[in-house]
């Protein structure tokens, strides 16, 4: 692994872990009131694009990442819509 390469991992695995108390706290509550339904589409939307790119210029940080992101702001999302 190269010292590009692992700044970006530690990058992407900070800001992946970020968003697992918000999907703890919206699975254990159901309540999903103070959530921007157009911000989560966005998001998720954006995130997706960003594994698409990963994919193509085969970056390990931004594949691994975003793939993680995107399940975990899928999950949020869903719930939005299930619990909206």
């Amino acid at each position: 692994m190269d010292f590009v390469t692992l700044p970006g991992l530690i990058a992407g695995a900070l800001t992946t872990i970020s968003f697992l108390p918000q999907v703890i706290k919206t699975y254990k509550t159901r309540s999903t009131k103070d959530i921007s339904l157009e911000m989560y589409v966005l998001f998720t939307t954006g995130v997706s694009l960003w594994l698409v790119y990963g994919l193509y210029i085969n970056s390990l940080p931004i594949i691994i990442t975003n793939a993680a992101v995107f399940v975990l702001a899928f999950i949020i999302l869903a719930l939005k819509l299930k619990h909206g």
